[in-house]
């Protein structure tokens, strides 16, 4: 149904644009969120705080032709498996508060039918999302304090007070991590390659690097580990332990994955519970360490502005290819 395996539609009526929301849905989201352990900030919960009318008059209500898609997408464990992720030709991979992670797949090629489960935008978004022209990003809500800066963004935020008919609520999962997504319904279709504006370069793998069956990326709270498959030629994901497995049955295995070394300092913006929301800079230099083809090779990253892509380059100056299709980016604190 609709890509997805055991999720039924559960299309509820469109939420009416305002402000606020009542005092008793507010009071049953922010419990079933602390209970589910997501992220909320102050009376209202950051995953169901919409947008309400605080969209500037002058901004555009339709994606322009050749907008990507990014979808923040959920990833604890209550979420998972998750729909649509294999689809994606880019996931980053970022850390949120309490040490959790949390993923934005990016669309260009490829719509799938339904992605999902969908979270909430974070402020770091705003900068990686810079290096695309006019993407649309799909979130279901924010911290009321960063709902300004998210309007003020050169971007197409889309909540599901925003677009009616384009996300449903799944019942296999609890509120808040049954959110979904219908792509279709927000783009006609996917903008083509030339949309991705990411720096990357692909091509053959340099004449170096160091054979690599698994590598893992921890977090506070949550970690990745990526194996090397030769049966595939891809790096089978895992999330805390556990396969990563779309609820089509399909196994999430990138043909590239990016260790990218960045500042992860605090921002200006808490959780409910006080923790502060992680702020990853994606804009500096540094180093990765980038797998493909078995073999993990040291890089060297640089992003000179916001509106840039990042350009990965080998330890002797030359740009690092990355292998043909799906790339994951995890942000890992600076070592």
């Amino acid at each position: 149904m609709d890509g997805m395996t055991g999720v039924r539609r559960g299309l509820g009526t469109r939420r009416t644009r305002r402000r606020g929301t009542t005092a008793a849905l507010l009071a049953t989201l922010t419990a079933a969120a602390l209970l589910a352990g997501c992220t909320v900030t102050g009376p209202g919960g950051d995953d169901e705080r919409g947008r309400g009318d605080s969209r500037r008059d002058d901004q555009v209500s339709a994606p322009p032709v050749g907008s990507v898609l990014a979808v923040k997408i959920d990833n604890v464990s209550a979420a998972r498996p998750q729909t649509g992720l294999d689809a994606a030709d880019i996931v980053y991979a970022e850390q949120v508060e309490g040490g959790l992670s949390r993923l934005m797949a990016v669309y260009a090629t490829t719509f799938p039918k339904t992605v999902g489960p969908v979270r909430s935008a974070r402020e770091s978004d705003l900068e990686l999302l810079r290096q695309f022209a006019e993407p649309t990003l799909a979130f279901s809500g924010a911290q009321g304090k960063l709902l300004p800066l998210i309007d003020r963004a050169p971007l197409h935020a889309e909540t599901p007070e925003d677009a009616d008919g384009a996300y449903f609520r799944g019942d296999e999962n609890p509120v808040p991590h049954n959110l979904y997504l219908r792509p279709g319904k927000l783009i006609d279709s996917p903008p083509g390659a030339d949309a991705l504006t990411t720096g990357f370069r692909y091509g053959p793998a340099p004449a170096d690097g160091t054979p690599e069956d698994s590598r893992t990326v921890r977090y506070p709270a949550a970690r990745f580990t990526f194996t090397w498959s030769d049966d595939s030629r891809r790096w089978e994901v895992s999330m805390d332990g556990t396969p990563a497995i779309t609820t089509d049955d399909i196994r999430v295995a990138p043909a590239t994955v990016v260790v990218q070394y960045v500042t992860i300092r605090e921002s200006r913006f808490h959780d409910y519970l006080g923790n502060n929301t992680p702020y990853t800079e994606t804009v500096g230099s540094g180093r990765a360490e980038v797998l493909r083809d078995g073999k993990v090779f040291d890089a060297d990253w640089e992003r000179k502005t916001p509106t840039d892509g990042t350009a990965f380059t080998t330890t002797d100056g030359k740009p690092m290819n990355f292998a043909e299709g799906q790339v994951w980016v995890v942000y890992a604190g600076a070592r």
